[in-house]
């Protein structure tokens, strides 16, 4: 009988559904003590429904929820100019599935949200109550994983090129530069503006891309060291004896990593280099490496994509990768390495001029 029924009604059937589980989700994950009324119809609050959380000393705070479909980090700032009307409620977005960046930006406008996956972020000052906890960060929906995608070589250097190049940037230029079909450029770029990573004209090129953001996002996606792409040896010389061997070998490298940070932004001394390398048992035997399978000081990676040799840097005779692929790389490795990526997206931020061109 759906025929017979309006768009309306069915995506208000939909939204209705989503938020009965919604608040059947947050009830659950109130602490000892608080208990959940509702939900009723809002007045005038510019949310969809409304609940009282009420804390074990009778004190009562309104929820505001705000259901969607789908929302894009684009979507967040008129999204949650809604749900704000009532004084002294909390403005909750829900939706099936809420994507890492538009947790951020919700957080960081300080307003809620919960997914059906279980992202659940809520903070109220008065009465006193926090809520966190952790879904999925990749949309569960076959769909709009397979339409989400930054993996691959070509994605790979879509990504570099933008971050390492200033605006502005065309398609074509930009298929170009990166060896790729135009069309396939036009879809990552849709995808990039419906993250908010980059700005564009209508119809036009691209003016402004947030580089810091297109690396975390790519790192989430991508990253260097998965165990196919890695090889480990053991330097018996130490990282500096690699280092000089390096120079004079004749084969074809990038050194990245922790090592390659520290040379513009050092944390604290490096105890592990990471090299991209074309043929990791040729190097090996270049610069004295001993396989190992514990305690390596050494990685050799086999590079994506020969864009990890691409805009590199040399100090000291020794070549480093382009610090947005040292950037992404720290994010995606083991131990310090996210923490290492801070600093050096840090410093890149300060000296923009001097790797952007």
């Amino acid at each position: 009988m759906l025929s017979n029924m309006s768009n309306s009604t069915i995506m208000g059937n939909m939204r209705g559904s989503l938020l009965s589980r919604a608040v059947e989700e947050l009830a659950g994950r109130l602490p000892p003590g608080w208990g959940l009324r509702g939900p009723r119809r809002p007045a005038a609050s510019g949310a969809d429904t409304v609940v009282r959380l009420s804390a074990p000393d009778g004190r009562v705070v309104e929820c505001l929820l705000q259901g969607r479909g789908r929302i894009e980090p684009r979507d967040v700032p008129g999204l949650v100019a809604g749900p704000r009307g009532r004084r002294g409620g909390i403005p909750l977005v829900v939706a099936p599935f809420l994507g890492p960046r538009v947790r951020e930006r919700l957080a960081g406008l300080g307003v809620g949200y919960l997914d059906l996956t279980g992202n659940v972020r809520l903070v109220a000052a008065q009465p006193g109550l926090f809520i966190a906890d952790r879904g999925v960060d990749r949309n569960p929906s076959r769909e709009s994983r397979s339409a989400r995608s930054l993996k691959g070589a070509k994605a790979g250097r879509i990504v570099r090129t933008l971050c390492d190049s200033l605006p502005p940037l065309g398609t074509r230029e930009l298929a170009k530069r990166t060896r790729t079909d135009p069309g396939y450029v036009s879809r990552i770029l849709a995808l990039l503006d419906r993250e908010d990573l980059i700005t564009r004209e209508p119809r036009g090129p691209v003016i402004d891309c947030d580089w810091r953001g297109l690396i975390r996002r790519w790192a989430g996606e991508c990253s260097s060291f998965a165990a196919r792409r890695v090889s480990s040896y053991l330097a018996p010389r130490g990282l500096q004896a690699v280092l000089e061997r390096l120079r004079p070998s004749g084969i074809r490298y990038a050194v990245t990593g922790s090592v390659a940070a520290a040379t513009v932004a050092p944390v604290a001394a490096s105890r592990l280099l990471a090299c991209y390398v074309d043929d990791a048992d040729r190097a090996a035997g270049s610069l004295d490496l001993r396989p190992t399978e514990g305690g390596a000081n050494v990685l050799l990676l086999a590079p994506f994509d020969a864009v990890v040799y691409e805009r590199t840097r040399e100090r000291d005779g020794v070549t480093f990768a382009a610090v947005s692929q040292v950037a992404a790389d720290l994010l995606g490795s083991p131990g310090r390495g996210p923490a290492e990526a801070q600093a050096l997206m840090q410093w890149m931020g300060e000296h923009e001029r001097d790797w952007r061109s």
